[in-house]
């Protein structure tokens, strides 16, 4: 099967409408690090108090996150994701009202980190569902599970790229105020969606073994620290950006900027579909780590707008392979009764990572301007490279062993399209 003939299966066993609301869904946490980052810096005047909230609310996602992939794992995507996507909708229109009060740094940073705890992690849980939505189509399972997570991670980056441009023209528009009340919008109607879909009940199977097997392996350690780095790469890239937008009067361009990491990002891991399988999925991760470092390097020296902006679509080019290859091997190590609660877990690293890389950035541009923030950016991808050089027999190692696809098709009825109503 071609990657184009997958990706037109994929569609077909899914259906267009699950597809839309999947990827609408995943864009409100793609704004709100950024809107909120804007948000606070503007109004406070600190880009260290601004890295902060965004940093909180970050972390918050990522300590409530792998929280929820486990509950869903247990009790089904539905009710999980429809009670977060209401209270994430909430929190974020009520850091829009504490901001506009003029309360204390300390209660803005609060609100933040209480709304990115309920926050969902739409892409993730999306990745969750693949598996049972090919169980029938025997041996092909393989391969069509491969490219949809290459069309998730391109999802996850144009959502990446299309949310800040959200925030950039939202900013430009009416204010950073109305960037969050968007991503609220967005939020309460396609996460509600998202978790209503026929689609969530294939994630719950009564007869599934639940909560059996070991998620944190080392191989799987391996994985986070991954998502880590290339969290900080996310973080910091932005805060110096946005660094270079205020400086030069337009705030609002820096989601514009930071968009063009993921547009190069979302055609790359389109592209991945097309790699042979014999390249296994932790080679491919070592090469694109060493591509980010060799690309990062250019942001050391950039000092425009629009030198920024083309370094980074470029670097972009590395980071959906990289992100997709991490994924993909997490999906094979851990247990299948565990695949949510490490999807999302891997998601929660990718948080962190920007939390960390936000706010040590944040502080080094208020000493030292975009250029000590990009520092940042380079340090993450030597990390990444370090990291997927001396673990490549681990990860060899522990991706061999996943059990293989059932030969005949189990379930029949569930390679209709679930995207419609029943």
């Amino acid at each position: 099967m071609t990657p184009l003939a997958s990706y037109r299966r994929l569609l077909s066993i899914a259906g267009p409408t699950y597809v839309l609301v999947a990827f609408v869904g995943r864009l409100p946490l793609a704004m709100s690090q950024l809107g909120t980052l804007l948000l606070v810096s503007t109004a406070t005047g600190s880009y260290g108090v601004g890295g902060l909230s965004a940093g909180a609310l970050a972390v918050a996602n990522a300590v409530g996150a792998p929280v929820a992939g486990s509950l869903a794992d247990r009790v089904g995507q539905r009710p999980v994701v429809l009670v977060q996507s209401l209270l994430g909708a909430t929190g974020l229109a009520a850091l829009v009202a504490v901001v506009g009060s003029g309360a204390a740094d300390a209660l803005v940073v609060l609100t933040a980190a209480a709304t990115g705890l309920v926050l969902p992690q739409v892409g993730p849980l999306a990745r969750v569902r693949w598996r049972p939505l090919t169980r029938a189509t025997g041996t092909h399972q393989r391969r069509l599970v491969d490219a949809a997570f290459s069309y998730e991670g391109a999802a996850d980056e144009a959502s990446f790229a299309i949310g800040p441009a959200l925030v950039g023209l939202s900013v430009a528009a009416f204010s950073p105020s109305g960037a969050l009340l968007l991503a609220a919008v967005l939020l309460a109607v396609f996460g509600s969606a998202f978790a209503l879909d026929p689609s969530a009940r294939l994630t719950h199977d009564a007869d599934r073994a639940v909560g059996t097997g070991r998620l944190l392996g080392a191989a799987f350690g391996v994985l986070v620290l991954a998502q880590v780095s290339i969290g900080m790469l996310f973080g910091a890239t932005q805060t110096g950006a946005t660094v270079l937008a205020t400086d030069a009067g337009t705030p609002g361009v820096a989601g514009l900027v930071h968009a063009t990491l993921g547009v190069g990002s979302a055609l790359a891991g389109l592209a991945t579909a097309y790699v042979p399988e014999r390249f296994g999925h932790e080679r491919r991760a070592l090469v694109a780590a060493w591509a980010l470092l060799a690309l990062s390097l250019p942001l050391l020296v950039v000092g425009s707008l629009a030198g920024t902006a083309a370094t980074v679509l470029v670097l972009g080019v590395a980071v959906a392979p990289y992100m997709i290859a991490v994924f993909s091997l997490a999906e094979r190590v851990v247990p299948p009764a565990k695949v949510g609660a490490a999807m999302t877990t891997l998601a929660s690293a990718t948080g962190l990572g920007y939390a960390l890389g936000s706010s040590l950035a944040g502080r080094l541009a208020d000493a030292a301007g975009a250029t000590a923030a990009f520092g940042v950016t380079v340090g993450a991808t030597v990390l990444a490279a370090a990291l997927m050089s001396t673990q490549q027999q681990r990860l060899r190692t522990a991706s061999v062993g996943e059990p293989s696809p059932p030969a005949t098709p189990a379930e029949p009825w569930v390679a209709a399209p679930v995207g419609g109503s029943r």
